[in-house]
């Protein structure tokens, strides 16, 4: 035992990822985050109802905006991360919305790195026309990029904590240094980091944002997706009018003023989640919630994986550019050692000989590697990005984004990683007779 208060202990990240935000159900004794699968609550009485509504109390009034279940992972997400709270989503495309849509308006501008996921990049490219804001990409390793595009109307920098699937492992401190002289916010998706491996607050991150459908739900049986803020970007810097000031939508109601650091996840809660209605559902939230009680384990073995993987690939004939940020020779080995310590993730990419149809022809020659669209799952995925989930962007973009014709993303799972690399030989076998074949039809 011991005389220091439980609220005073600094609990470790394991503990947190099995405890924080949840207490037994104090009616039942349920030690699982029991599934409130309900669309609304029973009101205590007509004042405490008119209060929820006018957001001068904080209690559950229809589960489009709010859910205990939810609740719980929403608080432990923060928790993990360091931020002061955070929103769930339906999924992390509509996470990433919802967190930009409640900073901006018309005729706003953004800063983003280049080094992004394809549906990112659509999205910001077709949303933010028809929003009519303004975007400039820029090349996300060079810190100086980011501070000769910034406008008056600038309002977010927006990065990957690991680009996909480039590998590029983003300089947060600095990128993060950059937007505070301008008075702007930085965005960052750590989904494949996770909290586990880096937490971007700790290094001056404003908004952090999860696609949870990935590493955190684990087992790709759920999509989600949450926004986390820090709570200390002072939204009443009289570039942010949308946070700041009077809020139509509430009689005029001041969310920064009247809740602090609270107040962009206020109106990104009681008004951009209840508008556009991207509701996480509560079984969804408790599968993340199962998943994220193995975080730390699962990911220790992905990387432990992800390492043993790159390094096959990088001494293989058939494979090139290898862009795993934590092999000794990465370009990003300094940042890796000072964000990710505990290792660079488990998704990455390479480039198989011969272009586009090699590529193709290894994933026809594997069978233990799951050739589908997602990242992040237990099991060991793979995919070529240029005809599937990068399939929209031209050549230019392809490129920008580090992508090759011949370019294969894998995410490492957590099976027996001799198994994993005998597949690929099978896949490399395969690519090799394919391309005999062709030479003796010639």
């Amino acid at each position: 035992m011991t005389d220091k208060p439980e609220e005073a202990r600094a609990f470790g990240f394991e503990t947190r990822q099995l405890h924080a935000g949840q207490r037994p159900d104090p009616n039942t004794g349920a030690r699982a985050v029991p599934v409130f699968q309900t669309t609304s609550y029973v009101f205590e009485d007509p004042e405490s109802a008119a209060a929820y509504f006018n957001l001068q109390e904080y209690g559950n009034t229809y589960s489009r905006i709010m859910n205990p279940t939810v609740a719980v992972f929403e608080e432990r997400v923060a928790n993990l991360e360091g931020g002061s709270g955070a929103v769930a989503f339906s999924s992390g495309i509509a996470a990433q919305a919802g967190a930009l849509f409640t900073l901006l308006e018309p005729g706003d501008h953004v800063v983003s790195s280049s080094a992004l996921y394809g549906g990112t990049v659509n999205q910001f490219k077709h949303l933010f026309r028809k929003m009519n804001v303004e975007l400039t990409w820029i090349d996300p390793d060079d810190p100086d990029a980011w501070r000769g595009v910034v406008r008056p109307n600038t309002k977010a920098f927006f990065a990957e904590t690991i680009g996909n699937p480039a590998g590029n492992v983003l300089d947060i401190e600095a990128v993060a240094a950059i937007a505070h002289e301008h008075e702007l916010p930085l965005i960052v998706d750590n989904t494949f980091a996770t909290p586990y491996l880096c937490r971007p607050i700790e290094w001056g991150a404003d908004i952090v944002i999860h696609s949870a459908t990935k590493f955190i739900g684990g087992h790709g049986t759920s999509i989600g997706g949450v926004v986390v803020e820090a709570g200390t970007f002072n939204w009443s810097n009289g570039r942010f009018p949308v946070v700041a000031d009077p809020s139509p939508a509430y009689h005029g109601l001041q969310f920064h003023e009247t809740f602090g650091e609270y107040g962009y996840l206020m109106k990104l809660r009681a008004e951009t989640l209840r508008d556009l209605g991207g509701t996480l559902a509560p079984l969804n939230a408790f599968l993340f919630l199962q998943g994220l009680e193995t975080l730390s384990l699962r990911m220790d073995r992905h990387v432990e994986n992800a390492r043993a993987v790159a390094a096959f690939l990088e001494s293989h004939e058939l494979a090139s550019n290898v862009t795993y940020p934590g092999l000794p020779g990465s370009p990003y080995r300094t940042l890796v050692e000072k964000y990710l310590p505990r290792g660079a993730g488990a998704v990455f990419s390479f480039d198989c000989a011969g272009g586009r149809v090699g590529g193709q022809d290894l994933i026809s020659g594997v069978t233990l590697w799951s050739h589908l669209a997602n990242v992040g799952d237990a099991k060991s995925l793979i995919i070529h990005p240029g005809s599937t989930t990068h399939r929209q962007l031209g050549d230019d973009e392809l490129r920008a984004a580090g992508i090759a014709p011949g370019t294969v993303r894998l995410s490492v799972g957590t099976e027996s990683v001799e198994d994993l690399i005998w597949d690929l030989e099978q896949g490399f076998a395969h690519v090799a007779a394919r391309a005999a074949e062709k030479v003796t039809t010639a």
